[in-house]
């Protein structure tokens, strides 16, 4: 049957609330397609990088890729490179496919509990109230069109909905668990930005690739800001916003990049008082009673620098 005129000429529009774009990223991933990277066995030498979402992760997929390929640039979306692990059958990915270099590696949002067991893990921890605001301005203008609902909103009806495992809380003390494990290197966002080197350098030698002058100043040089941005197309999540637009029927040409100004502390000019004050009790209902920190700045003052 031929398209009708009305279809023809349908304009595609962005969810205009927070239950219309919650019903539509429910046709990002299909539980066949979970099931299946869950399903991966990873060998003793991949690495798989797996922080909470906005919370370093592509920046430490480009730091990795950097390293053991010696600053490959050639691609256009860092995820094709280092695959997402939830997401590669659904996007056609074969998770068992050569790569570039070695090692293997891996992206993944999955706790400790969920992730596939064998390789190495990378997570970065990000201070929770900063990693809301970003993931709401990641968001905005991909998913949902801007000013259709609150930053207010979206933090105590999506993020701080907890009981199921998946939430931010959860995740970190999932990792923190973890922190004696020799095949787990436990990072901070903010210590990044405050020392990259140093943090460049603690990668490598997790990761086996021998550091010299040359690959430390390529890798420094493609993980700053400068550089990432330069580049920017490369972290816009190619591959995931060409999905997005077939089965959640968003319109082309969304924003959907990921390098931003990553400014710590941004909450602070960006979250209501009642929302820093609800996030900081949520941390010390969850949080404080498993890693006996009263804050995030207490917890990753424990984290080697």
């Amino acid at each position: 049957m031929l398209p009708s005129i009305h279809e023809i000429h349908k304009v595609k529009t962005r969810p205009s609330s927070l239950d219309e774009m919650q019903a539509r990223q429910k046709n990002m991933m299909t539980p066949e397609g979970i099931a299946k990277g869950l399903a991966f066995k990873p060998r003793a030498t991949d690495v798989i990088i797996s922080p909470f979402g906005k919370c370093g992760t592509t920046w430490t997929q480009q730091i990795v890729h950097s390293l053991r390929t010696r600053g490959d640039l050639d691609f256009d979306d860092i995820s094709r490179v280092v695959p997402w692990i939830e997401t590669s059958t659904d996007l056609g990915i074969d998770l068992e496919a050569p790569q570039r270099a070695e090692p293997r590696a891996y992206k993944s949002h999955l706790s400790w509990k969920a992730v596939p067991k064998g390789g190495k893990y990378i997570v970065s921890f990000r201070d929770p109230r900063d990693a809301l605001v970003s993931m709401y301005r990641f968001m905005e203008g991909w998913f949902f069109e801007p000013g259709a609902f609150s930053i207010e909103e979206f933090a105590r009806r999506r993020v701080m909905k907890r009981g199921e495992g998946m939430d931010y809380w959860a995740h970190l003390v999932s990792w923190w668990s973890q922190r004696a494990n020799p095949n787990v290197l436990l990072l901070a966002y903010e210590h990044m930005k405050e020392d990259l080197p140093h943090a460049v350098a603690r990668i490598a030698a997790f990761i086996g690739i021998e550091l010299d002058d040359e690959l430390r100043a390529i890798v420094l040089e493609q993980a700053s800001l400068a550089s990432m941005t330069a580049h920017k197309d490369k972290y816009a999540d190619l591959l995931m916003r060409e999905r997005s637009e077939r089965v959640c029927d968003l319109p082309p040409g969304s924003d959907s990049a990921k390098v931003r100004n990553g400014t710590v502390g941004s909450h602070a000019k960006e979250l209501p008082a009642e929302i820093i004050a609800e996030l900081d009790a949520i941390w010390r209902e969850d949080v404080t009673p498993a890693t006996g920190a009263g804050s995030y700045a207490e917890l990753i003052a424990q984290l080697d620098r």
